[in-house]
């Protein structure tokens, strides 16, 4: 009789002020002692020194280091079987790029990732996918889940703050992900995974009641990375990225697609998220709140983004995924979200004509 899913899990997962200090213990604790390390640009001055003394300390050799600047899958395959056969884990210091180049050498080589990201931007750092160009579009492919997550809350905090509001945008859209995904079930085009459900519910909800004075203060930025760690777990028991992504992300996704410069995923979701809470007609006060309590809308007011690219990229939704049935997918709801980017008081106010 089978008891249940197998499932993934980090075997690493330190989330804390200092972190990066301790990075050797960690891998050497879990016997990884011959790593290759990825950073993203400029980042080997910020923290290559604590980084290499921390692995120096604990007897781990670095085979390969160097700074990352690519996501072109052709660049990230000739990476991968390019690094020694010695090589036990690949680390990612950095951002979006570093992270999704390094988690897919290691899924190819099928070896550990160690993620270690330098911002709360999104819950990337916890996928089991990852963000490439293939034949020059960026495309979502599968890796794995991290083997080991270590984030340092100084350097979150000390990271501009556009990328914790983008973090925020990305946590909250938890809540219109979810209600999609039940939807869809109800429409006979998936099935729900209820333990997916609880762990993403759970992973939302603790974020946005935890207290705070400052977006910058220890516990909130904690509760915000847990969070999004979290929501990665959730994917891997659901196999697909269901539970965390529903129709505010097709609408970030088709404004990547439409835009020259797009701004950052998760503030496009935030906005996204907004509107869609009000289109379900579901739990909206809290979206609200925590956008308009933590400064989202008055960052996302200083970006000038416009109202006929929200219009173009509702249109444009259904499309980035067609096999899904959001709420989008149906015209009478397109409309709703539509007459909200022209409408709503809060929208008006952070979007441009």
């Amino acid at each position: 009789m089978q008891t249940g899913k197998a499932i993934s899990v980090p075997a690493i997962l330190k989330v804390g002020n200092g972190t990066l200090n301790q990075l050797g213990s960690y891998l050497k604790g879990e016997g990884l002692k011959q790593v290759v390390i990825f950073l993203g640009n400029g980042l080997i001055d910020m923290f290559g020194e604590t980084v290499m003394e921390s692995l120096k300390k604990e007897e781990i050799t670095v085979l390969e280091y160097s700074e990352l600047d690519t996501v072109d899958i052709d660049d990230i395959i000739t990476l991968a079987f390019s690094m020694p056969n010695k090589t036990q884990a690949v680390i990612s210091i950095g951002g979006g790029k570093v992270i999704d180049a390094g988690k897919y050498a290691a899924f190819l080589r099928n070896i550990p990732f160690i993620s270690v990201p330098t911002s709360s931007s999104s819950d990337g750092f916890s996928s089991a996918s990852a963000s490439l160009l293939v034949h020059g579009k960026r495309t979502s492919v599968p890796a794995k889940l991290a083997y080991g997550i270590v984030v340092d809350t100084q350097i979150i905090r000390t990271a501009p703050e556009k990328f914790i509001y983008s973090g925020i945008g990305d946590m909250i859209s938890k809540i219109t992900a979810l209600y999609d995904w039940i939807y869809e079930e109800k429409c006979g085009y998936s099935t729900v995974n209820d333990f997916a459900v609880m762990i993403a519910k759970k992973a939302v909800n603790s974020f946005v009641r935890t207290p705070y004075q400052s977006i910058k203060d220890e516990l909130f930025l904690k509760e915000l990375v847990d969070s999004l760690a979290m929501s990665g777990i959730a994917n891997e028991i659901a196999g697909s990225s269901a539970p965390t992504s529903g129709s505010e992300h097709l609408i970030s996704h088709a404004l990547d697609k439409l835009l020259e410069a797009p701004q950052l995923h998760g503030i496009q979701v935030g906005i996204a998220t907004y509107i869609m809470s009000k289109v379900h007609n579901h739990r909206y006060v809290r979206v609200q709140t925590v956008l308009e309590e933590t400064g989202f809308f008055d960052f996302a007011a200083t970006l000038q983004m416009k109202k006929s690219d929200f219009l173009a990229a509702i249109d444009l939704a259904p499309s980035i995924k067609p096999f899904r049935h959001t709420y989008l997918h149906e015209e009478k709801y397109r409309e709703e979200a539509k007459r909200l980017v022209r409408e709503d008081e809060i929208l008006n106010r952070i979007l441009v004509d």
